[in-house]
């Protein structure tokens, strides 16, 4: 199995183990690859990172009267056969009968009893446990408290954690449309743009996750429809979730908010196709060196000047705060042993599995934020709620990785154009045999000849929609490096988003 773990510069490994919607119930070909030149000796023996090779049964008897064949039988004769069931044999048989059915009864109505309260001791212990006191609403995820549906996200904190109040707002699209949950429909409805404010903005972006000083604005959105509206009170600016109404076709402008809580996902600098060393800092600005010890172990992806997505599996082993530094916007290793970098205070994994690689996501938080207000440093939109990148959309992967299998980390930083994989071909026997996951995503290339490798674990995997980039996935496992039928796999960035904001709020 390749092993993306990270790699200090000697080749050794650090991790041994490896690596790696939408109603919620209420809220909560020829190888091309970097380095053209290698063309010329393709298939494994020259794997480089981003990176490139080229009867049913009888039924049994049962007890049948014979007919009447009113057939003259002279008084000589002996007995027939028909003679065998005379009447009161078949009166016999009836009443053999009855009192066989007789019998069973008391079998039947036992059984029946003993069902009955074998249901009725479930029925009892489930009350006990609380089961049943929660049919008309939901616990609160930290303490368990049942709260009603209508008390969710209605700007009163029922639960003693919160969480009643956390999960009212999202983003939907593209276009960054803001949905509020409302507990009256029990449903997803977009913010009617009259009344809004940027106070009213910045508020609910803090609510998401976002920092009051990524704040970017907001627009009006027509839908071209009629839809149902969540409505703002002009009268309630406290930002609680009672400064809405849930109306339909109240909202006279019939437009939407569009809410933008950070600028991201944009770059600069000229990109080219096929798989190169970067040469411009402007083209992946998201895209940071983790290292510990002043080595380059893993990648990393901004997605606010404080928060840092990787791989869960990158900190698997190394997982004190404090041993690791992030750098950002540099090419070259040889950069960054020049440079201070930015510490690490805290870091959230989430439930990996290192069997299974399941779950392979972590994020970072920097003791001091990143400056994002030059082209070289920004950060990447993380995908919205309603957005779906499906195979075969292209996309690139970018880092320092090993140019070939278990060799060392690139000096420069490497990119790499690929295409998503359906996840039925990627989960065929002759692919990864259902190992993937809905944690994972499959992107590369079943010919091979481009694929992520040692070193690019935790980085990110982004594709292009609407004029901006969005982060798909985080670099986690494969076998091999480019090899034939065995393509990236990365972790699924949309699947992990509900708990990326949850960390971002909590800390």
């Amino acid at each position: 199995m390749r092993n993306t773990n990270p790699i200090y510069d000697n080749g050794s490994q650090v991790n041994h183990g490896f690596q790696h919607e939408e109603q919620r119930p209420p809220p909560y070909a020829p190888p091309s690859g970097i380095n053209p030149a290698l063309t010329q000796y393709p298939g494994p023996q020259n794997p480089q990172f981003l990176y490139q090779n080229p009867s049913p049964p009888y039924p049994p008897e049962r007890y049948s009267p014979a007919h009447n064949l009113h057939q003259y039988v002279p008084q000589a004769a002996s007995v027939s056969t028909s003679q065998t069931t005379t009447p009161g044999l078949q009166r016999s048989a009836k009443l053999a009968h009855r009192a066989s059915r007789r019998k069973k009864w008391p079998w039947i109505v036992g059984t029946v009893a003993a069902l009955l309260v074998i249901a009725g001791i479930i029925v009892g212990v489930l009350w006990f446990y609380g089961v049943f006191d929660c049919l008309q609403g939901q616990r609160c995820a930290a303490d368990n408290k049942c709260v009603g549906y209508s008390q969710w996200c209605d700007g009163k904190l029922d639960c003693p954690s919160g969480g009643d109040e956390a999960h009212c707002f999202r983003l939907y699209g593209s276009n960054f449309l803001l949905q509020m949950y409302s507990n009256v429909n029990r449903k997803w409805e977009y913010v009617c743009s009259d009344g809004w404010s940027n106070e009213l903005g910045i508020k609910v972006c803090e609510e998401i996750g976002y920092e009051r000083e990524t704040y970017v604005g907001y627009e009006k959105i027509g839908s071209g429809e009629s839809l149902d509206f969540m409505l703002v009170k002009t009268d309630a600016l406290n930002m609680s979730t009672q400064s809405f109404l849930s109306k339909s076709s109240s909202c006279p402008s019939n437009k939407a908010v569009a809410l933008k809580c950070i600028d991201c996902g944009r770059s600069s600098g000229s990109r080219i196709v096929g798989g190169v060393t970067v040469q411009s800092k402007g083209v992946w600005p998201w895209q940071v060196s983790l290292q510990a010890s002043g080595r380059h172990l893993c990648g990393g992806s901004i997605i606010t000047p404080y928060w840092i997505v990787t791989a869960a599996h990158c900190v698997q082993e190394i997982s004190n705060a404090r041993d690791w530094t992030v750098y950002a916007g540099y090419l070259t290793r040889s950069e960054m042993r020049l440079a201070v970098g930015n510490s690490v205070g805290r870091i959230v994994k989430h439930d990996f599995d290192p069997r299974t690689n399941e779950n392979d996501v972590a994020l970072m938080k920097l003791n001091r934020p990143l400056t994002i207000t030059n082209s070289n440093v920004k950060p990447v939109c993380l995908p919205n709620k309603g957005m779906q990148f499906s195979a075969p959309r292209e996309a690139y992967i970018t880092g320092w990785g090993a140019l070939q299998s278990g060799g060392l980390s690139s000096e420069s930083l490497q990119e790499a154009k690929i295409r998503l994989i359906d996840r039925t071909t990627c989960n065929s026997r002759q692919v990864y045999n259902g190992q993937i996951t809905n944690t994972m995503i499959c992107a590369g290339k079943l010919e091979g000849g481009v694929d992520s490798c040692q070193g690019d674990s935790g980085g990110p995997l982004v594709t292009k929609e609407n004029s901006l980039w969005w982060l798909v996935g985080d670099t986690s496992w494969g076998d091999g490096c480019a090899f034939r039928n065995k393509p990236g796999v990365y972790g699924n960035v949309t699947y992990f988003l509900d708990w990326i904001h949850e960390q971002m709020r909590k800390y």
